[in-house]
């Protein structure tokens, strides 16, 4: 009897352990993935990569396990994405991998959990309409630094960067039992490639081949890749990766294209395909219809080949994240602080009719198997907030100690990212005119004894104004960070604040400047005569 109720007990204890031991770790069967004979091959099979771009940088941590619901009710199998290095280094030398939602960890584990392989995309340049591309904006500090080229200071920053992140996320891949399947080498150079002729193309492959075997030394021992427009392989590809084609539509033409620079065989991904698009302020929402969406994914599908939607979800740019672009006719096109994208999960993670159309469609080709929609996670009700006291930017300098300059400095030169700088001068003699100021980066509000005359705007390329300053006066010149440019050549002319000398006349205004950083990372001291609204 007494054998009989031991025995019982341990049958129980066992029955009990196995029940309380995580899903993730039941689960956790290690598999396997290569790029052999033309194909993906997951666990000895050929597969499709239906994948879809969400940036966890971009999608507070509480959401991300629905947001990867979602995408697998949608009929995906992998998820992809941007790992941005200035939301990880936040400080020189300073990291952060585990608050709110840095904690990369925790986003490949909740991937893991919810079935889904990832596609790791760390750059070091990653776009994105991100920040400075992801690049640390403090680099520009650096002497003798060049972005984005075979430059020693420029690639020590990345060796020390790749191998915090591998510290992180290298036994999460694939061959150690995790979800990661893929790391992608650089992004898109094979643009940046067209757009520095100035750089011979060897010296361009010695860089990239640099980030590559940055990667390998790290310990990445995964499938590498990368992605480019298919007219620009010749700049983009690295030897050792598979190329991936961006906004390729034609099956035909992908192929050609890759047999090319991959030894006339497959596999066959478009690593970014849009089912939506960008936005720039002061420029209408670009919109992707549902039908056409559909239409191109039907047509991956028969064809056989692989593709990662960017973006299934786009989520926010969070503070002062986001990043600008550029075209021949504006200096600057900032983007928004949204990332909605028109993706098929909307920013606040809901179904749209796009998405239903892309979920309709999948389960007619998948032969794995479609979960539900997981239900909206419910808005919250905020109750009214009444703001009872303000106070005025100019009343809290009396609590800040300026930097005194013969010249005008930049946001890098104080040691500031983001946010805002007062420029302040005082006359002694009145002075009237039009002050041309060639050098602003981004938006200005200029002011004379704290009223408001007028404003700068890079964005409209206006940069002068007409002022009256008298006697004994003072000229305030406020400054605001758009975002620095994330995409083309000028990646390397990427300063804010005011650049150039101010004229007034012609006359250029020197000597005497008081020079205020305003981050915005931090509450001021208040005066204590806030105003009651």
């Amino acid at each position: 009897m007494t054998l009989k109720r031991n025995l019982m007990f341990a049958l129980t204890l066992l029955v009990s352990v196995i029940l309380f031991v995580p899903t993730s770790l039941q689960a956790s069967k290690k598999h396997t993935f290569e790029i052999k004979g033309g194909n993906f091959v997951y666990d000895g099979k050929p597969i499709q990569i239906h994948s879809g771009e969400m940036h966890f940088s971009r999608v507070p941590a509480p959401y991300w396990h629905h947001r990867l619901k979602m995408m697998k009710a949608m009929g995906l199998n992998a998820v992809a994405t941007y790992v941005f290095w200035n939301f990880h280094e936040t400080a020189p030398g300073k990291w952060d991998w585990t608050t709110d939602n840095h904690n990369i960890k925790g986003f490949l584990k909740a991937a893991s959990d919810e079935g889904m392989m990832v596609i790791l995309r760390p750059g070091p340049y990653a776009c994105g309409e991100w920040e400075f591309g992801g690049y640390p904006w403090w680099l520009q500090k650096v002497k003798g630094m060049e972005i984005r080229a075979y430059n020693k200071p420029f690639l020590d920053s990345c060796r020390v960067y790749i191998n915090q992140l591998a510290a992180q996320v290298k036994d999460f891949q694939i061959t150690k039992g995790g979800p990661i399947i893929m790391v992608q080498a650089e992004n898109e150079f094979g643009s940046y490639v067209s757009q520095r002729k100035d750089i011979p193309l060897a010296e361009h492959r010695r860089y990239s081949a640099a980030i590559r075997q940055m990667l390998l030394d790290a310990g990445f021992d995964i499938p590498m890749f990368t992605s480019d427009g298919s007219w620009l392989f010749e700049g983009g590809v690295i030897e050792g990766a598979l190329p991936t084609a961006n906004g390729e539509d034609n099956v035909a033409n992908l192929k050609k294209v890759v047999n090319q620079y991959h030894g006339g065989v497959g596999p066959y991904m478009v690593a970014e395909f849009y089912p939506g698009w960008l936005d720039h302020w002061n420029e209408p929402f670009q919109k992707v219809t549902a039908d056409r969406v559909a239409k191109q994914t039907k047509k991956y599908l028969d064809e056989r080949v692989s593709f990662n939607y960017y973006m299934v979800h786009g989520g926010t740019n969070f503070g002062f994240t986001s990043g600008a672009n550029y075209s021949n006719n504006k200096n600057i096109q900032p983007d928004l602080t949204s990332y909605d994208y028109d993706a098929p999960i909307s920013e606040a993670g809901w179904a749209t009719p796009k998405y239903d159309a892309l979920r309709n469609l999948m389960k007619q080709y998948v032969k794995y198997t479609v979960p539900a929609v997981p239900e909206r996670i419910p808005v919250i009700s905020i109750p009214s907030i009444k703001l009872n006291n303000t106070v005025g930017l100019f009343d809290i300098l009396d609590s800040a100690t300026p930097v005194e300059s013969d010249t005008l400095l930049t946001f890098e030169d104080m040691n500031q990212g983001h946010g805002y700088m007062l420029y302040r001068r005082r006359f002694n003699q009145p002075i009237s005119g039009v002050m041309h100021v060639p050098g602003i980066a981004d938006f200005a509000t200029v002011y004379v004894n704290g009223e408001k005359v007028g404003e700068l705007n890079r964005l409209t390329g206006k940069d002068s104004l007409e002022v009256s300053v008298p006697f004994n006066s003072t000229l305030d010149i406020l400054v605001e960070n758009f975002g620095r440019i994330n995409y083309g050549a000028r990646i390397n002319s990427n300063r804010k604040g005011i650049t150039e000398p101010i004229t007034i006349n012609g006359n250029e205004i020197t000597g005497d400047w008081q020079i205020y950083g305003v981050p915005m990372d931090r509450m001021p001291v208040m005066p204590r005569c806030a105003r009651l609204t």
